[in-house]
């Protein structure tokens, strides 16, 4: 993982994307999500919402009517990078009379009284739960009060919602199959900025899939806080659907649409989630599988429910039944009380797992969670900072020796677009999620599947060519 891609994973920088098919509109609304892939998918649902009441999208932020920003909390510098934003946004409410500025997402609930009262900075606050909400609390805004909806939901999974595509590639997409988290890691905020588990109708995701394939898109990345406590009840046959059932009705759709999920709890992720992976060749061979810490005693303190042996069980099972899976992770360096020594197990369950990427944090004390209440963060800055350093070094060093085993090997390639670095070439993944560059050919396009032969690797990227 080169150095640019870990700044990524320690703060997603806002993203700005067009409306496909939009109605014709009065007015405009702007909008960049940062955070995690389910923000970026909430968005597309507020994106139909206003788009519904006569809002279209538009990269121009000087030409928009209403400015919203969705936010991410899980790390004190992403919630500096939206305060920053936000003073950003107030200079332009100045030269367009009547605009608003919103803040959506995971920040809402938490800041709402400072960011709408003291601060000064936002007119409308909405939480996870209530975009449904938005047409009205924009009209009371526009009335000139303050528009605040940040209710918690035990039932709220948007399903009758078509979301409005704001990625234009037209070759992946995103479906949300559950909400909210019923974990309670000691230093998470989500289970109180996004509340409990639910999910959601199994037949609505399986009709979405098919609408998306039959709009030329040919992969959907299924998303859940945690995926695979996916469960459903269908109220006219009392069947349960758990995560590998619609894994397996998702895949079904069609084997030319590739099926991708994200992100799996090591507590849950079953044999029989492992064996439907095995036995659709159309669902990806990856794993995002956050690990956080390598020692028992530090995952006990941060509630994860497993211990080191466990983990390393699920790896083993996990390569076991899907012999050329990828696997990632996420690691947090320097959670309360963390010794070298069990800085040291991270590092080597690094070398265990063998992980293709990860993303690699320091602890960020977040107000509210049950590590904030009990635990003293007492790593030193500067420690922590290290121990990252060596987590990074370390995994740097694993992707490359990773990639380098793919020299020589031919995969099967979904074609996503143009290189960012070359007009030349195009840029797609494989089953595994590594990206692969390589020369543009005629006749081919985005969304086309070719066999691309790997002749280089750097930790990032694998370069190859159509054979």
């Amino acid at each position: 993982m080169t150095n640019d891609n870990i700044m990524l994973a320690e703060s997603r920088q806002g993203e700005v994307m067009e409306v496909v098919d939009q109605k014709p509109t009065k007015k405009a609304f702007y909008i960049e999500s940062y955070g995690c892939q389910m923000n970026f998918s909430d968005s597309e649902i507020v994106a139909s919402i206003l788009n519904e009441v006569g809002f279209g999208a538009t990269n121009n932020i000087e030409a928009a009517d209403l400015i919203l920003i969705n936010t991410c909390s899980i790390r004190e510098k992403a919630e500096d990078t939206v305060r920053k934003r936000l003073r950003y946004f107030d200079q332009f409410k100045s030269r367009r009379p009547g605009s608003l500025v919103g803040v959506l997402g995971c920040m809402a609930e938490r800041l709402k009284d400072k960011l709408l009262e003291q601060e000064k900075l936002v007119d409308i606050v909405v939480g996870p739960d209530a975009y449904r909400d938005l047409p009205k609390l924009i009209e009371s805004a526009e009335d000139g009060d303050k528009g605040i909806n940040v209710f918690l939901s035990r039932e709220e999974t948007y399903a009758d919602i078509s979301p409005l595509r704001l990625d234009s590639n037209g070759v992946t997409a995103f479906i949300s199959i559950m909400r909210g988290c019923d974990n309670m890691c000691s230093f998470c905020v989500v289970p109180f900025t996004r509340g409990r588990e639910r999910s959601r109708n199994a037949f609505t995701i399986v009709a979405e899939a098919a609408d998306l394939y039959s709009k030329g898109y040919r992969e959907v990345t299924l998303l859940g806080q945690n995926v695979d406590s996916y469960k459903w009840k269908n109220p006219e046959s009392e069947e349960i659907i758990n995560f590998a059932e619609i894994l397996r009705m998702v895949a079904e759709v069609n084997p030319d649409l590739r099926i991708r999920f994200s992100t799996s709890h090591p507590k849950d992720i079953t044999d029989e989630v492992l064996e439907t992976m095995a036995a659709y060749d159309n669902i990806c061979k990856y794993i995002h599988l956050p690990v956080q810490s390598g020692n028992s005693r530090v995952l006990k303190l941060m509630n994860r429910t497993y211990d080191r042996n466990w983990y390393k069980n699920r790896v083993k099972a996990i390569y076991r039944i899907i012999p050329d899976c990828a696997i990632s992770s996420d690691m947090i360096a320097g959670f309360c009380t963390e010794t070298e020594e069990e800085h040291q197990d991270t590092l080597s369950m690094m070398e265990f797992a063998q992980y293709s990427m990860s993303y690699m944090f320091y602890y960020s004390e977040r107000p509210g969670t049950l590590a904030h209440k009990k635990y003293k963060d007492d790593v030193p800055l500067e420690v922590k900072k290290r121990r990252l350093q060596e987590i990074i070094q370390l995994q740097n060093k694993i992707s490359l020796r990773h990639n380098e085993k793919d020299i020589g090997k031919t995969f099967k390639v979904l074609i996503e677009g143009t290189s960012k670095k070359s007009d030349a070439d195009f840029k797609g993944r494989n089953s595994q999620n590594k990206m692969i560059i390589f020369p543009k050919l005629s006749g081919l396009q985005p969304s086309d599947y070719v066999e691309v032969k790997v002749n280089r690797a750097t930790s990032a990227t694998l370069i190859g060519e159509i054979v």
